[in-house]
């Protein structure tokens, strides 16, 4: 005969699943809304697109407006692998210049410069989602409007909204499921005194990451409880650092990834070989950038400030260090006619630090010197015996002055100062700052001593280790 289940197992099963699949329902409802919404975001520009270069098919001459789109353009623009489009385009008198008669229209009278309005409706039987604007021939004042109404099936923006949905929903689905199993097992092995802790816990938001009290916790589950506090505190890093992470790479990637599909459809629409070379080398630009992006927010998640535990400090020459990784610019300041110095004691420089961590922080620091000194300007990297046991590497650049009320904020992420126009993502800086938090070390920013450019410095406290016999 099968033994009853226990009652606490029942409970804590029940109290388990029961929330997290409600939560998990309303979750995937919500994910698919904002998946669906961003889908309709994302098309709903290429959709305005499609509308704007129709209208650059329409002619005004002699007081006539007449339509002129060949067959070729019209594959271009119109036909879709995926989905159906539709158009309508009638002048400011009413009179239809060419496309679907019975596409129904909700835009009011012409209106210069007015917000094209997207909405769903209904074309040739099927749901599409729909552009209605007025739009200027060209760019005089004076221009005259054109209606222009571009309807498109929802194939592309349904299958994208799934795929994201699937992205979030799926690990959900599966932490849900280990968290039951992992319950199921501890119950069973005969954890009584579970029952105790179940209505704090029971009570407890599902955000609520906060360690359990064990001031009344029995000495047999004491070690459990502890791992599950453990256990709460690693996720809830775990969270931070995702959130973070997510935060500044839907930020900064958005921008580039749309200017890359732009520069493909461009390249995909020349027929001179010229002109698709050209556009070649432009995404060619565009795809370093990103891909300089990348490895930016990957390094800025990777030096966040509860990396601390990955961090493997040991004894190194900060002096030697800064030589050999200021060599390494040489060739880049040579091609930018920048004059790259170093300056020394001549001595070791000994510090507690993670190689690759303060690689990146060098690197960081004399990219950005580089990257904003003036043609023909002074780079010059040095290295000292600070004052209260500390060594400093100090970076000087001939770039523009920062301001002082700038000053404060040019470690922040994305932090960029107006007015310049080099290539930038804002992030080098605040990799430098993470990478010195993590070491314990201070970084100051101040006028340059020659009253040209800014110094970079950052101070670290002093090792009484001694350093590897060779560095590399």
């Amino acid at each position: 005969m099968r033994k009853p289940e226990p009652r606490l197992q029942r409970k804590l099963l029940a109290w388990l699943i029961g929330p997290l699949c409600a939560l998990f329902v309303l979750d995937a409802a919500a994910a698919y809304w904002g998946s669906l919404r961003f889908s309709n975001q994302a098309y709903d520009r290429a959709l305005h697109e499609i509308a704007r270069e129709i209208v650059l098919h329409v002619k005004a001459s002699g007081g006539a407006t007449r339509f002129e789109l060949s067959p070729a353009a019209e594959h271009i623009l119109l036909v879709d692998q995926d989905d159906r489009l539709f158009y309508k385009l009638e002048s400011e008198q009413g009179e239809l210049l060419g496309g679907e008669a019975s596409l129904a229209s909700s835009a009011p009278a012409p209106v210069r410069g007015g917000r094209p309005d997207f909405r769903a409706g209904r074309a040739g039987g099927q749901d599409v989602r729909m552009v209605d604007a007025w739009l200027p021939l060209d760019e005089r004042p004076d221009s005259p409007l054109v209606h222009v109404l571009v309807a498109e099936t929802l194939n592309k923006r349904t299958r994208l909204a799934w795929e994201m949905l699937a992205s979030v929903v799926v690990p959900q689905l599966l932490l849900i499921l280990m968290a039951t199993l992992t319950v199921w097992f501890g119950v069973s092995r005969g954890l009584q005194p579970l029952q105790r802790l179940r209505a704090a816990v029971s009570d407890r938001s599902h955000r609520d990451l906060s360690p359990i009290d064990l001031h009344d916790v029995p000495g047999e589950v004491r070690p459990l409880v502890q791992e599950v506090n453990d256990l709460m505190a690693r996720l809830g890093q775990t969270f931070d650092f995702q959130n973070r992470f997510v935060a500044d790479a839907a930020h900064q990637l958005k921008t580039p990834v749309s200017g890359l599909k732009a520069q493909i459809e461009l390249a995909l629409r020349e027929q001179d070989p010229w002109r698709v070379r050209h556009s070649l080398a432009q995404l060619y630009v565009s795809a370093d950038r990103l891909s300089r992006l990348v490895r930016q927010l990957l390094s800025l998640a990777r030096n966040e400030p509860g990396a601390l535990s990955t961090v493997q400090l040991q004894p190194l020459d900060l002096e030697a260090f800064a030589l050999e990784v200021s060599m390494e610019w040489a060739p880049h300041a040579i091609r930018t006619g920048i004059d790259l110095g170093f300056e020394g004691q001549q001595r070791p420089l000994v510090i507690d630090a993670d190689r690759d961590r303060l690689r990146e922080l060098v690197n960081n620091l004399i990219d950005n010197a580089i990257r904003y000194s003036q043609a023909g300007g002074r780079v010059t990297v040095r290295t000292e015996a600070a004052e209260a046991g500390q060594c400093r590497l100090a970076v000087s650049d001939d770039g523009p002055a920062i301001p002082l009320q700038e000053r404060a904020r040019i470690f922040q992420r994305f932090h960029r100062l107006l007015g310049t126009h080099e290539d930038g993502s804002g992030l080098g800086l605040a990799i430098v700052s993470e990478i010195a938090t993590l070491h314990g070390a201070r970084i100051t920013l101040e006028e340059d001593v020659d009253g040209i450019g800014n110094t970079f410095s950052v101070f670290f406290a002093a090792s009484a280790g001694q350093p590897p016999s060779s560095a590399g």
